[in-house]
Formats: C-alpha cells, structure tokens, sequence
C-alpha cells in the first residue's frame, strides 16, 4: 500500500515539474522581461502615449474592435429568421405488394429557422424531401418518425407533425363487377340520348386491408359526358375512364383498383316522335257558360327521348285553366316534358278557347263498368237491376251536345281494394269530348262482390 501511495506522489510531482519548467517559469520570465523594458523606456512610452495621434489611433482601432464584436454577436442574436414550407410531401418506403399503410399524413409542414440568407439558399437548393422507412415493420401500430433530408447544415428545421402512428395491414384482393355511371348526363344535348355504353372488362380487382374489401359494394366506371369529342349521334370511344370504389351508403372506399381505368364505347342516338297536341281544360267556367272550341296553333310536335318512354306517349297533354272563364281568350302555354322525354322541338304555343251558352241533355241506360278488380279471384254484379245503369247529364254548348251520342260516355265503379260481400260504390263518369262535362244523376250504386 505505501508502494502504491509513494507511486501516485511521484507521478503527481513530475506533473508539477513539467509544468512549471515548460509553462510557469518561461511566463515569469516573459513578465519580468516586459516590465523591465518598460522601466527602463518608461518615458519614451509615456511621450509615444502623449500623441495626439496616436491616441487618436488607438481610440480607432479599439472602436472598430468593439463594433466587429458587437456586429458578430447581433448576427447570432438577431438575425435569425423562421420561414414554414406548407404541404411538403411524404413519402414512404415498405413493401406496396404486401402490405397496405394507414394513418400516414401525405403532406406535412416543415418550419426552416436560421439566417436569412441560408433559409434562401435552402429554398432553391434540392432536397431529400420528408420521408419514412417502414421496412422490416410487421401489421399491427407502430410510431414512427418522419425525416428531412436538408444538405444545408447551418439551418434547424422542425416537421409538423415530427412522429405519426401508424397501422399495417396485410393486403388482400378480391374480383368485384364493374358497373358504370353516367357524369354530366344533363350537359348532354337533350335531343341526344346515351342508348349503351360499353366497357372493354366487366370485372375488376380490388386491393386493399380486408376490413375495407369488406365495405366495396360496387366498382363503377365514371363515363364523363363533359369528354365526349362531339355532340352528335354516333359511337364515342372514351380512353382512361376512372374506376371509384363505393360503400352501401354511397360513399367512396380507399381501395387499389387494378386497372385504374377502362375504356367504355358509348352509342349516342337521337330518338324522336310526332304526336298530337291534345288539350285538356281544368277547371269550372263561369255559371251558364261552356267550352264552344279548343284550337292550338300546332296541332303536333316533335318530342325526343329515350326508346321506351316515345313508345308509352301517343299524345302531348296540355293543360289550362279556365276556372271562372265567361268571354273567348287566348292563352299562352309553356309545353311540359313527360317523363323520359328529354326535349321538345316546339317551347310554347298559343290556345285559344271559344266560350259559349251552356245546355244539357240526358244519356239514359249508361251501362255501370268495373275498374280495378282482380277477375282472377273475383266476379261482381249489380246488387239489382238499377245499380247496373245509370242517366248521365252531358253540359256543354248547344253545337256540340247535339251531335253526339251515348258512346262517348263511360260510367264506371272504382273496386280497387274491395273483398267478397256487398258495397256502396260512387260512380264516376267521364267522356270522348273535353269540352263537355258529365254528371252522373245517381251518385252511387250497389254491388256483391264473390270469390270465383
């Protein structure tokens, strides 16, 4: 132990004799030698001191001094500048075919702090850009850390957000049918009609996390009417046709479809029909008045639509109102389009209506039609041989009730929603001649309803 204790004294004493024979002693000397110079050329000193210029040198020189001090030491303290680059991207680096990322933000804000200068220099000079290293990281969370690659050093930058967490998951496929939907349609010209479209696939692949798959209800092809080269009748050829992805409720699922885009052959036609204008008066006239003449200034008109809907139309309705109407007017009507006509060639027409003198007559034995019965379950006959026929009063001008006769009139039962046993029914009437009004004299009728 005293060996140790006498080693550790004598390794601390050559310390101290290296010391002072290489840094004490030369500084001693050094000291002594000035001092001595300046005693000996104390009054020289003090005469080169007494100058005015050279105080006037020295006051230079120290102010410069200070200033450089002081200027270095704002440049650290003051200028220092933060500048934020929005919306920078994020990319990641994983395994795409395996695995599917989520909770990854695609952009991030990136605040630059340091001079201006270098905050310019870094703006124009290239990056490494925000990125992420997922590889090696299995399905499940995980919090990771977002990078930025800067080869300027003299800056600190901070990314908003700096750490994400996010979720791994296995990615799947699925085979899913491909539809299509229709954008723009009302851009379309509405004497043109979409008859088909055509897509170069029917099905598609999905892929994505399970539980996503899982949501996909359809997949359709967005046909763009907007893209249509021209509006004319023909065959339209659409390339890159979008694929979307959709939930039960309508809503877009995040999912990889592959191929991202079709292309659909879209037939464009241009169906059309001539058919009658057929007005038709609603409304009371004045008391002691009726409808003399309808007259339109077209008689037809040429409507365009779909194929299904010209079939269902053999006229064109127009309705006016003449409640209250005791004198001759002229009435300006707009057309209507029924449903599934999409254009008319003519906009608005003129009416003109004819008011005259009104009058009745008597049509005795209309015979009692039955509307609305299921006659596979069901047969109906008049409780009595009064509840088959009714007298029917025809109003109307004079000119007109004259020249017809009984088979223009149509009594008849409503039965809809009736079972087996007997019923009071209200019978209704109506006729050929829209000018005209009829009235049935026995307001209902009975009838016994039995199963087959």
């Amino acid at each position: 132990m005293k060996k140790i204790i006498r080693a550790i004294g004598k390794f601390f004493r050559r310390i101290g004799s290296f010391f002072d024979k290489w840094l004490i002693t030369p500084i001693t000397k050094l000291i002594l030698k000035i001092i001595d110079i300046s005693k000996k050329n104390s009054k020289n000193i003090e005469r080169f001191l007494g100058k005015k210029q050279t105080l006037i040198v020295i006051s230079l020189l120290l102010a410069l001094g200070v200033f450089f001090i002081i200027d270095g030491e704002s440049n650290v303290l003051v200028d220092q500048y933060a500048e934020i680059l929005y919306n920078q991207p994020v990319t990641a680096t994983y395994n795409e075919e395996s695995y599917v990322v989520e909770g990854l933000p695609e952009t991030v804000d990136i605040t630059l702090v340091g001079q201006k200068r270098h905050i310019f220099l870094a703006k124009q000079s290239p990056s490494g850009g925000v990125s992420v290293d997922l590889t090696g990281l299995k399905p499940g969370q995980h919090k990771v850390t977002l990078k930025y690659t800067q080869q300027l050093k003299s800056l600190d930058y901070r990314l908003d957000p700096s750490t994400v967490t996010v979720t791994i998951y296995d990615k799947v496929s699925a085979t899913k049918t491909l539809t299509y939907d229709i954008l723009h349609r009302d851009n379309l010209d509405s004497k043109l009609n979409i008859e088909s479209v055509e897509l170069d696939r029917s099905e598609v692949i999905v892929k994505g996390a399970e539980y996503k798959l899982d949501t996909v209800a359809t997949v359709k092809a967005l046909v763009d009417v907007d893209n249509f080269a021209s509006a004319e009748a023909g065959e339209v050829t659409l390339q890159d046709v979008p694929l979307v992805a959709y939930d039960t409720d309508g809503k877009v699922v995040d999912v990889e479809i592959v191929p991202k885009t079709v292309t659909a052959k879209v037939v464009i036609t241009s169906p059309q029909k001539e058919v009658p204008i057929n007005i038709v008066p609603k409304g009371e006239l004045a008391f002691g008045k009726a409808i003399q003449s309808l007259s339109s200034s077209v008689n037809n008109v040429t409507i365009y639509g779909s194929e299904e809907a010209l079939a269902s139309i053999d006229s064109l309705p127009v309705e006016i109102d003449v409640t209250g109407l005791s004198e001759n007017k002229d009435y300006t009507v707009t057309l209507k389009r029924p449903n599934g006509v999409t254009s008319i060639d003519v906009k608005t027409i003129t009416v003109k209506v004819a008011v005259d003198d009104s009058t009745t007559r008597e049509f005795q034995d209309i015979s009692i039609a039955t509307e609305n019965l299921d006659t596979s379950r069901y047969r109906v006959q008049a409780v009595s041989e009064a509840d088959s026929k009714v007298t029917v009063v025809v109003s109307g001008s004079k000119s007109i009730i004259d020249s017809i006769d009984s088979s223009i009139i149509k009594a008849y039962v409503d039965l809809d929603g009736l079972g087996p046993g007997e019923h009071e029914v209200e019978v209704k009437v109506t006729g050929d001649d829209l000018k005209l009004s009829y009235t049935s004299r026995v307001k209902t009728v009975k009838v016994r309803i039995s199963e087959r």
